[in-house]
């Protein structure tokens, strides 16, 4: 890859990301505006009034300016669960990584190279880009007759070692975001919380007779969907998060297993 095209990688990148929380928070904005917002949802068509019974949409309006920003998190982890998924699957490549894995083993261990570089083109994958950098370099030594023994099995791993150094980025590519949202999507519910008992408490506060009950019911209203909310953002991108670890952990495992594999097939063949 090129320097250029490096650059434009990660600039490409940075405005995906960028771009994503931009569009979630126009459209929960929009959402919350439009739709929770329009008059029809609360008594006298009155959005500064009491939701309707049963209206879900004028409830969570009354969480008040704090929820556009927590539904903001939320669709921001729905846009990157679906690009990690989107972006492992391609990872994966085609077939099961257990049947390529051993694919490779076989025809290694049968000195059929050229055969195992066709598999590695045939799965695409992160997985056998790795194991075809191996074994082109595996080709080009078998046929180098300056180095010694372990001169070639030294190249051969740095060959695989640069070849993961280049592929394990993707892998973890935008996993920070969901780290980040399973953190402050429930410090802004905690935010919204605080707002909406402010509130609360300055209805019960009123001087010089009784509490005023729209103010208090409000204030007790955005505390609660505040926290809701805030809870379900978080426990989402947790969950997420911890899937997404996992199969990076199963994907740098099988890579590191192949790599080993083949170095270990290698050292064998040159012995002889």
């Amino acid at each position: 890859m090129s320097k250029n095209s490096g650059s434009f990688k990660k600039m490409f990148e940075s405005f995906f990301a960028t771009g994503a929380i931009l569009i979630a928070f126009l459209v929960a904005y929009y959402l919350y505006s439009s739709f929770m917002g329009d008059p029809v949802n609360f008594e006298g068509n009155n959005p500064k009034g009491t939701p309707l019974p049963g209206n879900y949409m004028g409830m969570l309006y009354k969480g008040g300016p704090i929820v556009p920003i927590l539904m903001t998190c939320i669709l921001t982890l729905f846009i990157f669960i679906i690009e990690r998924a989107i972006t492992l699957g391609k990872v994966k490549g085609k077939s099961s990584l257990d049947a390529f894995v051993a694919d490779i083993q076989n025809l290694t261990s049968k000195d059929k190279v050229e055969e195992a570089i066709v598999a590695c083109d045939n799965q695409k994958g992160s997985l056998a880009n790795v194991v075809k950098a191996g074994l082109l370099r595996y080709r080009d030594l078998e046929k180098d007759t300056t180095l010694e023994k372990d001169q070639k099995i030294t190249s051969m791993k740095q060959a695989l070692e640069e070849a993961s150094a280049l592929e394990l980025p993707m892998l973890s590519k935008n996993m920070v975001i969901l780290s980040t949202l399973a953190s402050i999507s429930v410090l802004i519910g905690l935010i919204g919380t605080v707002l909406g008992m402010i509130r609360a408490f300055a209805a019960l506060s009123q001087a010089g007779g009784s509490p005023d009950a729209l103010q208090l019911a409000t204030g007790i209203s955005e505390a609660l969907i505040n926290t809701a909310f805030g809870i379900t953002g978080s426990t989402l991108a947790i969950i997420f998060y911890n899937y997404f670890s996992s199969k990076i952990d199963g994907f740098t495992f099988r890579i590191d297993e192949a790599g080993f594999s083949l170095t270990q097939t290698f050292a064998a063949r040159i012995r002889k």
